[in-house]
């Protein structure tokens, strides 16, 4: 309770300091407390502004809506912010920012206010104005219309009404956000995005728009997400709640099945039951619809560790399986499956979008119980979820269809798909706990580089939802001029992300089609090793007897010299002069592209015949092998030289390791190594192992190849 007092104070503190008090007002038209009341700020753009001269008028104009006392907002900034966010070259966006982010953590912090078109147009305006925060980035404006208003010696307030005044109606037409200030600034805003998303977020929603975000776009958002977020909460009805009997602190996601035209069907072996499905941020419920009321819910707890299963499934009349709408859910202490059907006459959007969410859920409750969380760090790891699954509702009914990849937008299930993920679960977990123990309040050892920002249970809270009142309030921390640890982190992952985006670009280029194309591609790559067991056979055979004879004395005296431990290092050694001698052969060269010759006799009829079912699987194994290949080429012509430098160290490294160690202690080590992978004090870090190379090796792309016929390939 302690820790929860701390918590709530510290918002307290803020919400009552006499320096915001006087600089920030309430964007929102209703406050959730006397303090918030008190800062309410004065939106009129008319009356006596100061001008920044270091600013843009845009934002000045954004400045001028959240600040009342300019000055002293400089002067706070001066005195918190650190050095080099000072400096002439960043200071614009830097106080922008500073700006933007107190105001922000204040106007989330008034009940309803994704409501408020105000507060709607003035976090856009703060995007928009983090793009051109400078003097010099002054938007265009017509000559003839600039010297009708600057006539007559005007002076900067002058300007300033003006832009202020006009400003609005140019950037509604005109002005779009990008993803950069959209990354930067949203994330502020927890009901709107979350730091770990807040990307794919920006991309579902520019994805018919080139890239930028239009107004109009953001504001339908956030308006989906008000009504989103009003959805939840009248969700808990009292005869749902009664009936579901649910736990203090739980929270409804969703419901599904109270329509008749769309109904939820619960099949168990053979047995199928139409009703209501519900989710909450702690268990999956189902009510068997009966004649009057729903029986009796069936309850699937997934805030336990009973190592649960999601995936989609296929349904249909008497175990036929046709449909491809339902979800498959499994865990230990149920002795049968049970498969979840939403039923629809196109698509699957209802199937996927539940699957999106539950399996939400279920990582949340994983994380909280790797990571240890409690008390305040687990009501905002669960209000995390919560909003994530918001989220992803709002955006699908923004656009009346469901992005491509859900997952992508909801926060635990995106860690689990990005490279390095678990590391920005670390961090985030970090974070978590440092706000549970109250430690990320500002002492004069870091005050000039942290303010606070909304977290994810302080907005929940703001807004109406009393699930998490009794939680404790966290408050998040931003940096001004620099990142935190989570923000380095997402942005290391999304750099690993595209990377391994890029390396699978590249697959998706050298599948063909057709078995006899495939042998080809495979015969290609393996004339290597063909020409060297060629080879051993041909010494082997004693066709040439002297150089049998030769060879057969080398290798009979290594053995009798016990000089077999020293073969593998020198194999090593021997691949690694080899690769370094490929790359500086082929300096220069950035076309590694193999050229294969199209196989004699390949026509659409042949094609068709020989597609069948073990000739198809026989293809899959064919296609993986090529891919294989490719990828060990692309290592040895340095098509990524960074992963060719890391074989390059591991091999070298194992030579020496080889080198230095008898062979018997080394067995005795992988032997080990192997048998002990599943124990439990190394399970986890094996898993980490694994990740890390499948991980590693998705980085690596192939190396191109075209098709041609003989005779281009011969010439």
């Amino acid at each position: 309770m302690a820790v929860l007092s701390r918590g709530k104070s510290l918002v307290e503190n803020i919400m009552a300091d006499s320096t915001m008090r006087s600089l920030f007002g309430a964007i929102g038209s209703k406050a959730t407390s006397p303090q918030a009341q008190q800062v309410k700020l004065e939106h009129s753009p008319s009356g006596t502004r100061k001008w920044i001269k270091e600013l843009s008028p845009l934002a000045n104009v954004v400045v001028g809506r959240c600040a009342r006392q300019i000055d002293d907002l400089k002067r706070s900034f001066e005195e918190e912010a650190p050095l080099p966010a000072k400096t002439p070259g960043r200071y614009a966006r830097n106080f922008l920012e500073y700006c933007s982010f107190r105001a922000l953590s204040v106007a989330t912090q008034t009940s309803d206010h994704l409501s408020d078109k105000e507060f709607r147009r003035l976090s856009f305006d703060m995007m928009l104005a983090w793009e051109a925060p400078g003097a010099a980035n002054k938007p265009t404006v017509k000559k003839d219309k600039e010297q009708g208003i600057m006539a007559g010696d005007k002076d900067e307030e002058d300007s300033a009404l003006f832009y202020s005044d006009l400003m609005p109606m140019m950037v509604d037409v005109e002005s779009t956000v990008g993803p950069d200030a959209f990354c930067r600034l949203a994330p502020a805003m927890p009901v709107v995005a979350d730091m770990i998303t807040v990307h794919c977020q920006f991309d579902a929603l520019t994805a018919t728009t080139g890239g930028r975000l239009p107004f109009p776009v953001y504001d339908k958002y956030i308006g989906e997400l008000d009504k989103t977020i009003k959805s939840m909460k009248n969700l808990a009805t009292p005869s749902l709640v009664s009936n579901l009997r649910l736990s203090k602190g739980e929270m409804i996601i969703d419901v599904d099945g109270t329509v008749t035209t769309q109904p939820v069907l619960q099949h168990i072996n053979m047995s199928t039951w139409p009703g209501r499905l519900t989710l909450t941020d702690r268990a999956l419920y189902f009510e068997a619809a009966g004649v009057v009321s729903y029986d009796a819910p069936k309850k699937y707890d997934l805030s336990v560790d009973l190592h649960h299963t999601v995936k989609p499934d296929l349904t249909g009349p008497w175990g036929a399986r046709l449909f491809d709408k339902a979800i498959t859910y499994k865990s230990e202490n149920l002795s049968d499956p049970v498969v979840i059907e939403f039923p629809e006459l196109t698509g699957h959007s209802r199937r996927d979008y539940w699957l999106a969410i539950v399996r939400e859920v279920i990582m949340a409750h994983q994380f909280i119980r790797s990571s240890s969380l409690e008390g305040v760090g687990r009501s905002e790891a669960r209000a995390r979820a919560v909003l994530g699954c918001g989220r992803l509702r709002a955006t699908k009914e923004a656009y009346h269809m469901l992005p491509r990849n859900p997952e992508a937008l909801l926060t635990f299930s995106l860690t689990e798909e990005l490279p390095g993920g678990d590391m920005v679960l670390e961090a985030l977990a970090e974070r978590l706990k440092r706000a549970a123990e109250g430690e990320n309040e500002i002492s004069r050892e870091s005050r000039g580089s942290r303010i606070f920002s909304s977290a994810a249970v302080t907005e929940l809270s703001a807004l109406g939802t009393d699930a998490y009142k009794d939680a404790g309030i966290p408050v998040g921390e931003v940096l001004i001029g620099d990142y935190t640890q989570l923000e380095k982190a997402v942005q290391q992952a999304r750099s690993s992300s595209r990377k391994v985006e890029l390396a699978q670009s590249t697959i998706e280029g050298v599948r063909v089609e057709g078995i006899g194309t495939n042998v080809a591609i495979m015969k290609e790559l393996s004339i290597p090793a063909v020409n060297f067991v060629n080879w051993l056979q041909d010494v082997a055979s004693w066709r040439e007897p002297f150089k049998a004879a030769m060879f057969c004395l080398l290798f009979s005296y290594i053995f009798y010299r016990d000089w077999v431990r020293y073969l593998p290092p020198l194999l090593l050694l021997v691949i690694v002069l080899y690769i370094l001698w490929l790359r500086y052969s082929s300096k220069g060269k950035r076309d590694h592209e193999i050229v294969v010759p199209i196989p004699p006799g390949q026509s659409t009829l042949e094609q068709l015949m020989a597609l069948q079912q073990a000739i198809s699987q026989l293809e899959g194994v064919i296609q993986a092998a090529n891919i294989f290949l490719l990828k060990v080429r692309a290592l040895l012509l340095s098509a990524q030289p960074e992963a060719t430098d890391q074989v390059l160290a591991i091999l070298g490294g194992l030579a020496l390791v080889l080198a230095a160690l008898p062979l018997r202690w080394i067995a005795l080590a992988v032997f080990l190594d192997i048998f002990t992978r599943q124990m439990h004090v190394r399970r986890e870090s094996s898993e980490r192992f694994n990740r890390r190379m499948k991980e590693w090796w998705n980085s690596i792309p192939v190396v191109p190849v075209r098709v041609a016929d003989e005779h281009d390939h011969q010439s």
